[in-house]
């Protein structure tokens, strides 16, 4: 469902007049990865989207969140309740995270981005307040505007406020790591792992839930090699391949040095950016006619190209 709000709230109304109705605009987040998508026109006037917590209930685990609000910040308030998002946390702003579409490395324990956001309200390039989506999943018709705008780095809308999905913080979560197991046969014997880390050699495991759950676990761990507890690793940083899941163990012999791929998901990071196939001359077409349907005159974010890197 998509309308044209009309709102009396003042942080969202001075938001739209600050994007207003003419010349290039671009919402600056905490830049993050604001190389995505190619370079950003010099002409665009850089904005900063609105902050701070509007709305939380933590009996329903919904979240109604301005976009320029931190992830930090979000996640600080939602953990006094026993809750997270899961918005990647990697210093930038819940706006850019919902813009990039990028999940967290933790995602089986996390969930999706795309998923758990349930409305978005942002500025259309006419300078219009329009709302997407809903609180609840099954009071929602018509057009999933807020899955559209995830990924969309901004060339859609200016993002001014979300409502998320949260989810409970695991009850315990720990790490392991071994250098003599095979990251693949231990995808296929665990229930639900949190992660599952693989850079070739050694392999990283994040076992979450309840106490007995994760003892369970690492009696199935220790069945497949000799894993040791380990701190939890910092995220994987640098250029991120998509590959299909069941195409990660021949990923050694792509000759793209150091990696670390995340074992059932198909993301891999490494130094060297992944050649990406040109569009599907459909697809493009897609592309390109759902953009002039936002934004006919070019306005928003103009440079980003959505899959350009």
């Amino acid at each position: 469902m998509t309308a044209v709000l009309h709102t009396s709230d003042p942080v969202l109304t001075a938001f739209a007049d600050d994007v207003g109705t003419d010349g290039p605009v671009a919402i600056e987040g905490a830049r993050t990865r604001w190389s995505l998508g190619g370079p950003l026109d010099d002409s665009a006037r850089i904005l900063t989207a609105p902050t701070g917590v509007v709305e939380y209930t933590p009996e329903e685990m919904i979240v109604t969140v301005r976009a320029g609000t931190t992830v930090a910040d979000l996640h600080s308030e939602l953990a006094t309740k026993g809750q997270w998002t899961a918005l990647p946390e990697r210093g930038g702003t819940v706006g850019g995270a919902v813009a990039v579409g990028q999940n967290d490395f933790r995602r089986p324990a996390r969930g999706e981005v795309r998923t758990s956001v349930l409305q978005v309200r942002y500025v259309s390039a006419e300078g219009r307040i329009v709302s997407g989506g809903g609180p609840t999943v099954k009071n929602v018709s018509g057009f999933d505007i807020p899955r559209l705008i995830t990924g969309s780095l901004g060339t859609l809308g200016c993002i001014a406020e979300v409502i998320l999905r949260t989810n409970p913080i695991p009850a315990i979560e720990r790490w392991f790591a071994s250098d003599d197991t095979d990251p693949f046969a231990v995808h296929a014997a665990l229930l639900a792992p949190g992660a599952i880390l693989w850079d070739g050699t050694t392999t990283t495991v994040q076992l979450v839930g309840h106490g007995v759950d994760v003892d369970a676990d690492v009696t199935v761990l220790t069945s497949h090699g000799s894993f040791v507890e380990v701190e939890p690793p910092e995220a994987p940083s640098g250029e991120r391949w998509s590959l299909a899941p069941a195409d990660l163990p021949a990923v050694p012999e792509l000759g793209i040095g150091p990696f670390v791929a995340e074992v059932g998901v198909g993301i891999v990071h490494a130094a060297t950016p992944q050649v990406r196939e040109p569009l599907d001359p459909g697809v493009r077409l897609i592309h390109e006619r759902m953009k002039n349907e936002f934004d006919p005159a070019g306005r928003l974010n103009p440079g980003r190209v959505v899959g350009a890197h």
